[in-house]
């Protein structure tokens, strides 16, 4: 009566608890390297648009960037006849082009981020929940040593008992 209880319990639970119950009770580790696991999943484009979405927000891009601005703009002011006098239209079609190609490249890469920490998040919750059955196992190993203890403490004093009784 009691396995079917049990059984019963067992069924209500979802396939993502089940698989943690099967791996405590076989005491299989829940933990692994989410990071290096997704890292391994990723494509070529996957791993280039990454590295230029880095590299298109660090301090080294900007300081390449405002460099090549200020060239350009000076390099046009100072020749009479410059490629690209002011106001500017090819720097402008450049800048535009960049910007379109950059955003999303950026917004790939933050996708592939968010899918990252959700991956993250599920496989917290998994170890959590490991942890928090393996919690509970012990209550219950505490529980019965605290019942065993009482129990050899009645039966000690229950013998302490006859042998003062005339």
């Amino acid at each position: 009566m009691h396995d079917s209880a049990l059984e019963q319990q067992v069924a209500k639970l979802s396939e993502l608890e089940r698989r943690i119950l099967d791996k405590v009770a076989h005491r299989k580790p829940v933990a692994r390297d989410i990071v290096a696991e997704f890292e391994q999943r990723l494509t070529l484009g996957e791993r280039t648009a990454d590295r230029i979405a880095s590299f298109g927000g660090s301090w080294i891009f900007i300081g390449i960037f405002v460099a090549v601005m200020v060239g350009w703009i000076v390099l046009n002011i100072a020749r009479p006849l410059g490629f690209d006098p002011y106001p500017f239209i090819l720097l402008n079609l450049v800048l535009s082009c960049l910007a379109a190609m950059q955003a999303p490249i950026i917004m790939m890469s933050q996708n592939r981020m968010s899918q990252k920490d959700r991956l993250d998040a599920s496989h917290d919750y998994e170890v959590n929940l490991k942890a928090e059955m393996e919690i509970a196992a012990l209550h219950l190993k505490l529980d019965e040593l605290h019942l065993r203890q009482l129990d050899a403490i009645a039966r000690i004093e229950s013998l302490l008992l006859e042998r003062a009784a005339p």
